[in-house]
């Protein structure tokens, strides 16, 4: 692989991991606070706002006009369906509105604003934007294409799972339907048992499915805001069932669900549980040291005992997978332009008070 596509792909995981997220997400009144920035900037910088309305009037006349060459990004799914390119409605429609997006960007990205407030300008205007895209609206020729091989039904569906999604899931659009899936059913379906249990976790031992294993076992840490089924999904999709079947004596860890009384719990009690898990393993398996596969804050957990093991001069483990694993966190991402010393603290604060933070948070 080249260095610039290495260095692409480094970024692009960078930008997805680090995505908005409810431990250092953004407090509603830094957002109200940046969109009135943007708000105010039009009255601030008249001639500079009538200079890009002039400019989206031009645009759009050629919009009107069959002239305007604005096109979705190719890799932008959602405009997929000829009819945006081909019907000459829905690709005028179309590209008005990539025509205001654009303007919009250019408008707050052009002002004399400081380039932090820049980007977070930016970032407000895209939340409207992208909320307001026209594939968001009844008007998507998929959605009506739906309505009509239905007979209306679609419709009715979608207002059925609006309501639901209003009563359960806070207005907020369901992503899986929670009543398809039970554990040793159609989930965590490979053969195990608890080996070892202490206050943070349970070390899962899965029974082997080949004649013949591999000497040093592996030990696979989930995120603690997951189950270790993530990793044991349906047989086709499972990792300890990929693992097993490559000769692996599989460990994996099942972290416990923390409560309010669990709110002095730290990254140390994580890296003094996952200390004794590993050393069960080695126990059990007779290995003098073992792999491990760290995702997510799993990962991050993974290697700070590495660097403790390190400190202390001891190899049990031979390797470290990792998956998904923030630990750069100065990268430019979304998420850095609200990071501030008061952001942490208000996230530090909020969760203390709590005692846990919540899935639905």
């Amino acid at each position: 692989m080249s260095n610039k596509n290495n260095d692409e792909l480094q970024k692009q995981a960078s930008e997805n991991t680090l995505g908005l997220n409810p431990v250092i997400g953004i407090r509603r009144k830094d957002l109200l606070s940046s969109a009135r920035t943007v708000l105010r900037q039009a009255v601030r910088q008249p001639l500079h706002s009538a200079k890009h309305v002039a400019h989206f009037g031009l645009e759009l006349k050629n919009v009107l006009l069959g002239k305007s060459s604005l096109h979705p990004e190719s890799d932008d799914r959602r405009f997929s369906d000829p009819a945006w390119s081909q019907n000459p409605l829905y690709r005028r429609y179309l590209q008005t509105y990539l025509a205001w997006r654009k303007e919009l960007n250019d408008w707050i990205a052009e002002s004399d604003l400081s380039p932090q407030d820049v980007s977070r300008g930016q970032f407000v205007i895209n939340l409207m934007t992208e909320a307001m895209a026209p594939t968001n609206t009844l008007a998507n020729p998929q959605a009506v294409k739906r309505f009509f091989e239905t007979g209306g039904k679609s419709l009715l569906d979608g207002l059925s799972n609006l309501a639901k999604d209003m009563v359960n899931n806070g207005g907020m659009p369901s992503q899986v339907n929670m009543e398809a899936f039970e554990v040793g059913k159609n989930l965590g379906t490979s053969e195990g048992s608890v080996v070892f249990r202490n206050d943070v976790l349970e070390l899962i031992q899965y029974r082997p499915i080949t004649e013949q294993v591999h000497s040093r076992p592996l030990l696979v840490v989930p995120p603690q805001i997951n189950k270790f089924y993530v990793f044991d999904l349906s047989p086709e999709k499972s990792l300890a069932r990929f693992c097993l079947r490559s000769n692996q004596q599989t460990f994996i860890i099942s972290w416990r669900n923390p409560t309010k009384a669990q709110r002095e719990w730290g990254l140390s009690t994580y890296i003094d549980a996952l200390k004794e898990a590993v050393d069960a393993v080695l126990a059990i398996t007779g290995a003098k040291d073992l792999n491990m596969l760290g995702a997510c804050s799993g990962g991050i957990t993974c290697t700070a005992l590495l660097g403790h093991y390190a400190a202390l001069g001891e190899t049990k483990v031979n390797s470290l997978t990792l998956l998904v694993s923030v630990l750069d966190t100065t990268v430019d991402t979304q998420v850095a332009l609200f990071v501030d010393e008061q952001t942490l603290e208000a996230a530090k604060r909020h969760s203390y008070q709590a005692g846990v933070l919540e899935g639905s948070d």
